[in-house]
């Protein structure tokens, strides 16, 4: 019986001649796209992070805010209703590390930049249960009383290579770590631009509320503005962030008024609920509402 001669009957040249192929493709399957361009998208939006907004990205990741908030929205039909447009990796290119997240004890955060203004994001670190009691976030009431620590923060910025000037390291001097912490907020997922929001027309609605004088539509409206409205507008209505209803009920607005301005909103003021609540929830609000003016 004649003995082969070829490469498979060599065993250590074969098994090295096996691993060499198998290296080479991985790296030019594996290895090499991850430096090109395509592999590092960036949304034309995008832009690096200020001094104010990277101190409080560096807050938000000490005070554990990650461990119970994503920053992810999922292409799932529920995610893309309640938080918005799905995540894009362009929009991360600047993130050092991802806090993409991996738990939601509290709401996604991917879509927060410009929903709220900034007294609401400053009262909600202070105090979370004013504006949802059954929030069991902690409060933060010490950021606001902790000033920036400047040269810490220039030497972040420069580690990653972000521009800076004279004028953003004066500001960051004066600023505090609430300041900081707000402006990092503002900032996130607002490289993506927005989806027009559903807008309910005015010829839609009913020129007066169907529910008036419904007992259970009042009760029903009383908890919807506890849990969604009391934060801005004050517990009993008499004004916060947002006006006063009371005095707004007392001046006996048009019930599809009062309808289009809860379910349509305040661009970066007040979000709209046309999206999230039901016509007949919102009419149940819009009995509340009108309560507070008799």
């Amino acid at each position: 019986m004649s003995q082969k001669k070829d490469i498979y009957s060599k065993t250590i040249p074969f098994a090295l001649m096996v691993a060499v192929t198998i290296l080479i493709g991985t790296v030019v399957t594996m290895f090499a796209p991850m430096f090109t361009k395509g592999m590092h998208p960036k949304l034309e939006n995008l832009q690096p992070y200020t001094i104010l907004q990277l101190a409080g990205r560096d807050i938000y990741q000490k005070e554990g805010c990650v461990n119970c908030h994503t920053q992810t929205v999922r292409p799932l039909k529920a995610d893309v209703l309640r938080y918005g447009d799905y995540s894009k990796a362009g929009e991360f290119a600047y993130d050092r590390p991802f806090l993409w997240g991996s738990k939601r004890t509290g709401p996604d955060l991917a879509r927060i930049g410009g929903k709220y203004p900034d007294e609401w994001h400053i009262q909600h670190m202070e105090n979370p249960q004013a504006f949802f009691p059954k929030s069991n976030m902690p409060k933060y009431p010490w950021l606001k009383d902790k000033l920036l620590n400047v040269n810490e923060m220039k030497a972040r910025m420069n580690a990653l290579g972000f521009p800076y000037t004279e004028e953003d390291l004066a500001q960051a001097a004066e600023s505090t770590e609430l300041d900081a912490m707000v402006a990092y907020l503002q900032i996130i997922g607002t490289a993506v631009e927005k989806e027009g929001a559903m807008v309910i027309e005015e010829d839609s609605v009913e020129e007066t509320n169907p529910l008036a004088g419904d007992a259970a539509a009042l009760e029903e409206g009383r908890a919807l503005y506890a849990a969604e409205c009391a934060g801005c507008h004050g517990v009993s209505a008499e004004g916060n962030i947002g006006a006063s209803l009371v005095d707004y009920a007392a001046s006996e607005p048009a019930s599809r008024d009062t309808y289009l301005v809860v379910a349509n909103g305040y661009e970066g003021v007040m979000p709209g609920f046309a999206s999230t609540f039901s016509k007949e929830r919102i009419w149940a609000l819009v009995e509340y509402i009108e309560s507070l003016g008799k």
